[in-house]
């Protein structure tokens, strides 16, 4: 009893030593500081207080609400909506790492992990008992032997001329891309179908206001992230839309173009994956700080974001009309009845087009529609709260879309009118931007 005794007052002693606070109450800090950082694209919207909804005559009835005053706390927000070649990245993200677990199966089967020389070695999954893995890694793989690391080094050959052997053919030919009875014209097209990403996630709110196992609050998704390029033609009947149908997604051309036909699902994939993107370059810096999730505003952020911090506005750029004063359109969407184009544009223009509003937000009116969090209820301004007010519900399916798009009248360009869509719908007309909190106040905007 006396050696533990002496061992804790040496413990003691030498801990004492170690701290220079001289006893006083000085707090835990962190190894590493935490300085807000701007993400790339983002622009920060200051938090504060503002008269949501309509001001004037609400001509659609139900669909929007008395107004009030509501707060929002500071948060990032896309300078635009995410582009097809922002999308594009997502895309090649998912496609990418099911070759290489298809290719690192192949292996497993068919790759002698002695012979350097095989084609197939290269792809292989790193084993927990590599000499590249971290003492964390090994015991992990024991714990989860499903979690297997995949090798993101070794590049992927594409030309079909250099392809290995025969074995990754058969991975890039047979497991990725559709059957050579439903190709024509001598393409060889992806099974659009296959690139699906998982993701898992924890439900906050409902695990706060519930009881319950941890694991009970545990959500698990798998949503196929290729958007349905089909929506040009089954949107409009009778129209001839088959061009923006075969390049919108694909050709260079509209890289710098809204992202559309996706699901608010996968708009909210889109988030989780971007948020594991900076978060796996972090760990990689060895940093100990995660940055904040990226997400989908809420519809409140979304119509404080567009007002641009104009009170009483009817669109972002703070007039009531939709012209200068020279009649120059400010934003894209049909100003006359069958006439999408005197606007200057048919169908939606590049995300970063006509003037961003004093938040520095390109297109917050007009071009395509956004995807919100928000569930679309017809009392959520009148139950909501009043601080940062959101309603979240996941068996609502109807959600909140803002923003307007190029085939709307300006009704629905106003920063203030609601409109929502089903979540399991893409649209021609509908994209997304992301938001990020903003950990702090926020008091030099």
């Amino acid at each position: 009893m006396k050696k533990i005794s002496l061992y804790i007052l040496l413990i003691t002693i030498v801990y004492s030593c170690g701290k220079n606070d001289k006893g006083e109450l000085v707090g835990i800090k962190s190894k590493s500081t935490w300085n807000a950082e701007k993400p790339f694209g983002m622009t920060l919207v200051p938090g504060g207080s503002f008269t949501m909804g309509k001001q004037d005559e609400d001509i659609s009835g139900a669909l929007n609400a008395p107004t009030r005053t509501v707060t929002v706390r500071p948060f990032y927000m896309d300078e635009t909506e995410i582009t097809n070649a922002e999308y594009k990245e997502f895309v090649f993200w998912v496609r990418d790492s099911i070759v290489r677990t298809e290719l690192a199966l192949m292996a497993d089967l068919y790759s002698d992990p002695e012979d350097p020389a095989s084609p197939l070695a290269a792809y292989q999954f790193k084993a927990a008992d590599t000499a590249d893995a971290t003492p964390y890694e090994k015991y992990m793989a024991d714990k989860m032997p499903d979690e297997r690391r995949l090798n993101w080094d070794e590049e992927l050959i594409w030309d079909t001329s250099e392809f290995p052997d025969e074995y990754y053919t058969e991975v890039m030919v047979d497991s990725m891309y559709i059957p050579i009875e439903e190709s024509f014209d001598g393409k060889r097209m992806l099974k659009t179908e296959k690139l699906k990403y998982k993701y898992s996630y924890l439900d906050k709110e409902a695990a706060a206001r519930n009881q319950g196992n941890r694991k009970d609050y545990i959500k698990h998704k798998v949503v196929e992230v290729y958007p349905d390029t089909t929506v040009w033609v089954k949107d409009f009947d009778y129209s001839y839309n088959d061009p923006m149908h075969q390049d919108y997604f694909s050709h260079q051309a509209y890289e710098d173009y809204p992202v559309v036909g996706v699901t608010w699902a996968q708009a909210k994939a889109f988030c989780s994956w971007r948020t594991k993107k900076k978060n796996d370059y972090l760990n990689t810096k060895k940093r100990l700080a995660t940055v904040p999730h990226f997400r989908l505003a809420t519809e409140t952020e979304w119509e404080y974001a567009a007002r641009g911090g104009l009170e009483f506005s009817t669109y972002p750029w703070g007039g009531s009309y939709t012209t200068s004063d020279r009649g120059c359109f400010l934003a894209n969407f049909k100003p006359r009845r069958g006439d999408y184009a005197v606007d200057g544009a048919l169908y939606t223009v590049e995300a970063k087009s006509y003037n961003a509003n004093d938040y520095g937000l390109y297109n917050m009116a007009g071009n395509v529609s956004e995807w919100t969090d928000t569930a679309y209820n017809e009392a959520s301004y009148y139950l909501g709260s009043t601080m940062n007010p959101n309603v979240e519900d996941d068996k609502n399916h109807r959600k909140v879309i803002r923003g307007g798009s190029w085939k709307d009248v300006a009704y629905f360009l106003e920063v203030s009118t609601r409109d929502y869509e089903y979540a399991d719908s893409a649209r021609s007309y509908i994209g997304f931007r992301t938001a990020q909190d903003y950990l702090g106040t926020d008091l030099n905007p």
